[in-house]
């Protein structure tokens, strides 16, 4: 759970600075952009999960 709030205060303190230089933000602004997020976490946790656990 500490990692959860320290990614997210991270996260919100790297809004605020990009935000304030008027840079865009280093992140996809878009729901399908963040789901694609996570679809790639979710790819690095299957692929895991099968390599531990399928006899090769």
């Amino acid at each position: 759970m500490q990692e959860i709030l320290l990614s997210l205060l991270a996260g919100l303190i790297c809004g605020m600075i990009f935000t304030a230089l008027k840079l865009p933000l280093p992140a996809p602004p878009v729901l399908p952009g963040v789901i694609g997020i996570f679809g790639v976490f979710l790819g690095m946790k299957v692929y895991q999960f099968a390599v531990a656990n399928w006899p090769f």
